[in-house]
């Protein structure tokens, strides 16, 4: 075989390579769209066929509908929970990461806080809400609290998994090298650790808006939760629908913004 059907091979696998990756990508966006799709259309016949109650169960098109009509007042509470979202997925995620650093580096301090904070986790959200609420009052800072808490824990076990993740031979190499401390964690550890952090930060992406709308259905008066809440006690249950998508499209946001960053700061 000479050199030019041996490159026209090579040159043909690598079409063949380049085709099956974007049927790849076109089924990974396609199926999920073409499924919701279907959902959507047997969800609007089964409302108007069985003819159950718009209070009850509203039809997409009656949800599309409101979410135009009432876009002004979705997008005014749309606003305070995306901050405290935002500030709380920050406040609480580099929190965990400071803290697991600590963990990481003096074992004394691990022994004595890694406990206290499962215990913490353990008490429901919904429980803490109020005493947080009480504590800070009903506005920012309460709400941003509750949202960096509920990011913390998974964050905290995800990153001290990661740093504590780099091989043996790895750590045999620093030490013979005369690495310091920070020199293995800059060069080793934080590395081996980012796997993992993303891992929960797209974990966080969601939670963090569940905590903020938890802050203002404790104590708030705008807000997706506070309007979540009004839209149910008073039976508009297409609006609840619509603040629902809203504060969902929320999270899908947030989870996109960490999936682009992991992919641009982890390209191994």
């Amino acid at each position: 075989m000479n050199a030019s059907s041996s490159f026209e091979i090579d040159k043909q696998a690598l079409l063949l390579e380049k085709k099956a990756e974007q049927r790849g990508r076109l089924e990974a966006i396609a199926l999920p769209l073409g499924t919701l799709l279907v959902l959507l259309v047997l969800w609007e016949f089964g409302v108007r066929f069985f003819e159950v109650p718009p209070y009850i169960a509203p039809a997409p098109s009656d949800v599309a509908t409101t979410l135009v009509d009432k876009f002004p007042l979705l997008l005014t509470n749309f606003w305070p929970t995306f901050q405290e979202s935002i500030l709380g997925f920050i406040v609480g995620n580099l929190a965990a990461v400071l803290v697991a650093i600590a963990f990481v580096h003096n074992k004394m301090v691990e022994k004595a806080f890694f406990p206290l904070a499962v215990f913490i986790n353990t008490i429901p959200i919904l429980a803490i809400a109020p005493i947080l609420v009480l504590i800070f009052g009903s506005g920012l800072s309460a709400k941003v609290i509750i949202a960096g808490l509920i990011c913390f824990f998974p964050t905290l076990v995800n990153m001290v998994r990661g740093l504590q993740s780099i091989s043996p031979q790895a750590l045999e190499l620093a030490r013979i090298l005369s690495a310091s401390k920070s020199e293995v964690f800059w060069e080793f550890r934080l590395p081996a650790s980012l796997p993992f952090l993303f891992s929960a930060l797209k974990i966080a992406a969601t939670t963090c808006v569940i905590g903020a709308i938890i802050g203002e259905w404790v104590g708030a008066d705008v807000g997706l939760g506070s309007l979540i809440l009004d839209s149910t006690f008073n039976f508009r249950a297409s609006l609840l629908y619509a603040t629902v998508l809203m504060s969902s499209g929320l999270s899908v946001c947030i989870f996109a913004a960490v999936s682009i960053t992991e992919r641009l700061m982890i390209r191994w």
